[in-house]
């Protein structure tokens, strides 16, 4: 065994902060969405966090949201936040429109063909291209910050799927059972290049609004990013 086969590596894929959308859209990948002020502080909180560990390498999604999230965790270790196309969100047909629970989007004829196949899913970019793009990004990471700690910021569904097919659960779930929740970490520790551990922690756990945390119960009139369609 060699030194390389040995060695720990840790890629903390982080999803980005809360985002600035008053007209409650599911933006998805447009383009202009940007962190709110409260995002800002959980940004902040986990580059706190992460402080003290031995990160090399800082790369995000090219969404705003996402380099906005990775500019402190960077700057306290200094860094460049560099951009990777495949941390991107997850495509799907809603983007641009609003999409929750209780406004009468799942009775609209024009919708029903978007939703006729949860497994693969008929509304957007299939479970497992995301699982090739995440774990080619995450493994670039890995590679980039070999024998130290890299930081990957993404988004919700993306980071869910990718750790989904780590843990080897099926991919097709219930969105609103996701841990995953805004400015969290989803931790992979590698020896060489196999993955040994996943670890999940929530260091802006507090600053979190309570309907937005992993497992709570639905609000209506809430919009897509809390309802669990990808954010």
């Amino acid at each position: 065994m060699t030194k390389s086969d040995n060695e720990i590596t840790v890629v903390h894929v982080m999803r980005h902060g809360e985002v600035e959308n008053p007209a409650g859209v599911l933006y998805g990948r447009l383009p202009g969405y940007h962190l709110s002020d409260l995002g800002r502080r959980m940004a902040d909180r986990v580059a706190e966090h992460l402080a003290e560990r031995d990160i090399t390498h800082v790369v995000a999604s090219p969404l705003e949201r996402a380099q906005e999230t990775a500019a402190p965790i960077a700057k306290a270790h200094g860094l460049d936040v560099a951009a990777d196309q495949r941390l991107i969100e997850a495509a799907n047909v809603f983007q641009g429109k609003t999409f929750g629970v209780g406004d009468g989007a799942l009775r609209r004829p024009a919708n029903w063909k978007h939703l006729t196949n949860p497994f693969r899913p008929s509304w957007g970019e299939p479970y497992i291209d995301q699982v090739v793009r995440m774990m080619a990004a995450i493994g670039v990471a890995r590679d980039t910050a070999r024998g130290h700690e890299a930081v990957c910021v993404s988004h919700q569904l993306p980071i869910w799927i990718v750790r989904s097919f780590v843990e080897r659960r099926r991919l097709w779930h219930d969105p609103r059972k996701r841990q995953c929740t805004l400015a969290s970490l989803t931790s992979f520790t590698y020896r060489g290049d196999k993955i040994v551990s996943v670890g999940y922690s929530e260091p802006a756990r507090d600053l979190v609004p309570a309907h937005l945390l992993a497992g709570a119960r639905p609000v209506k009139g809430a919009t897509a990013p809390s309802k669990g369609f990808g954010a």
